[in-house]
């Protein structure tokens, strides 16, 4: 049994979250806690890294704080800290390490680094500690990503984006529309008032089993449709687009599945918390006979409890990290 407290600081959100569990048995969240600064970086329609930083600093000590009440329990009951290390903004990223190799450094207990990728990738399995072999599916801001795992571990990637990340495009285009950042949610809750019909967008590299992604075409067609169209409805385009993406995104996994040799799709990452997505989803795998793992509501969008799980597994695998070792925002999985 071990308590496993982890900082996620990669981007725009300070989270920190206390995990217990034991090797082959139950893997228990005992606190998660996230401190959004959406509203901190709305005014610039994006993330201001300096901005970004400053606020981790001003409020994860309080965080730490609340992630150990919420899980009743003192610093001294903690035997391992770990933290994002990468991907993400370098000057984030290093808050939220520093703060955990000094707790480790304090402490005298081992310090484990956590790829944020792997962290996503592994967040449909929250609540075990054993990772069945299957094709996940990682969605987000920053992120389009294809993986084999046959284990916690062991992975292999199958596709990526040449581009633009789902994700990325869903905040690109949500500013087209003149709807706020993020504009992922925006584009979701105006696309429900919306003919998804309207506008024939183009599904990108769909020809010939190709794997990789690519959004920065339908992105293009999507201003070209602005300009051309002074009458067009944002809630058609919204729905046109987002059917577009969605349509891209199962096929695209499906035809992996199949390489595979998978009967199992685990999904995650921000954009995984559309509804249009998930319900996309379940309904072209329950067809096609393949089981679906999707990642809890809270675990799909940046959080400290996916970070402290691929963690732990990896401290059950006997890996730990010297307190030497620095960032790297451009961390690969």
């Amino acid at each position: 049994m071990a308590v496993f407290l982890a900082i996620e600081s990669s981007c725009d959100e300070t989270a920190v979250a206390i995990l217990r569990g034991e090797p082959g048995g139950a893997a228990e969240v005992l606190a998660s806690e996230v401190a959004s600064q959406i509203a901190e970086h709305r005014e610039h329609g994006g993330v201001v890294p300096e901005i970004a930083s400053r606020s981790h600093s001003l409020c994860l000590g309080g965080l730490v704080e609340q992630a150990l009440n919420t899980a009743g329990i003192g610093m001294g009951d903690v035997d391992v800290f770990g933290a994002t290390m990468g991907p993400g903004l370098a000057s984030s990223l290093l808050v939220g390490s520093t703060a955990a190799k000094a707790m480790s450094c304090v402490s005298g207990k081992p310090f484990v680094g956590v790829n944020h990728m792997e962290g996503h990738l592994l967040s449909p399995f929250i609540g075990g500690t054993e990772v069945p072999p299957h094709v996940g599916l990682i969605v987000s801001g920053g992120h389009t990503l294809l993986m084999k795992v046959k284990g916690a571990g062991d992975y292999e990637k199958m596709a990526t984006t040449r581009d633009d990340a789902a994700g990325e495009a869903f905040d690109k285009v949500g500013k087209m529309l003149g709807l706020p950042y993020p504009g992922g949610p925006e584009i979701e809750k105006a696309a429900k008032d919306g003919d998804p019909k309207a506008y024939d967008f183009p599904r990108s590299m769909m020809q010939g089993g190709e794997l990789d992604f690519s959004f920065s075409g339908l992105k293009t067609a999507v201003l070209y449709t602005l300009q051309k169209d002074n009458n067009a409805k944002i809630q058609d385009i919204a729905a046109s687009f987002q059917t577009a993406v969605i349509e891209v995104l199962v096929e695209k996994t499906m035809r992996a599945a199949k390489l595979a040799r998978t009967d199992l799709i685990g999904l995650s990452g921000g954009v995984s918390l559309n509804k249009a997505v998930r319900s996309a989803f379940e309904a072209r795998c329950t067809k096609e006979g393949i089981g679906l793992t999707i990642a809890e509501g809270t675990l799909c969008t940046d959080n400290a409890a996916m970070i402290a799980f691929a963690g732990l597994l990896r401290f059950f695998a006997g890996k730990t990290d010297g307190l030497g070792g620095d960032i790297n925002p451009n961390l690969s999985l």
